[in-house]
């Protein structure tokens, strides 16, 4: 079941294993944000989609493409697109809110490696996943054991 944060300073990004298991979990109070980012299966460049505590709410705000590759594009109406200035673009201001605050995800091979960029750092899913199913939500931070790594 999915908790959803009540008080936004008690708010945490978890990643929580098939077996329900949380892989990871970090501190996001009201309006910080944090990235998935991946390297494309075919041309190998790094992904992002980004996302913001917002209200309570795990909201999309915004993705890095760093070209048109197979499968990556804008969708005119969602969000906007602007250069990065080195021939990629980030759609800005796509503003979506992640439905239940929590998506699945199968992390790929260590190749793609998902990872999670928080406050800076790089966390790499695809460690302690790879192809396996994951779920990463926005929840109330929890006590007690979990498989993580220090902070």
């Amino acid at each position: 079941m999915l908790v959803v944060p009540a008080n936004a300073s008690e708010a945490c990004l978890a990643v929580i294993g098939e077996d329900g298991t949380t892989l990871l979990s970090r501190p996001r109070p009201e309006g910080t944000t944090w990235c998935l980012e991946w390297n494309h299966s075919v041309a190998g460049f790094a992904v992002l989609d980004c996302y913001r505590h917002r209200g309570g709410r795990m909201v999309l705000e915004r993705s890095h493409l760093p070209d048109f590759a197979a499968g990556l594009d804008h969708i005119p109406g969602r969000g906007r697109q602007v250069s990065d200035g080195r021939g990629g673009y980030w759609i800005e201001a796509i503003d979506e809110p992640v439905p239940g605050n929590a998506y699945r995800l199968r992390v790929g091979a260590m190749a793609v490696n998902h990872r999670l960029v928080v406050a800076g750092r790089r966390l790499s899913l695809s460690e302690r996943a790879a192809n396996q199913a994951v779920t990463i939500q926005l929840q109330t931070c929890e006590t007690g054991p979990r498989n993580d790594d220090p902070q």
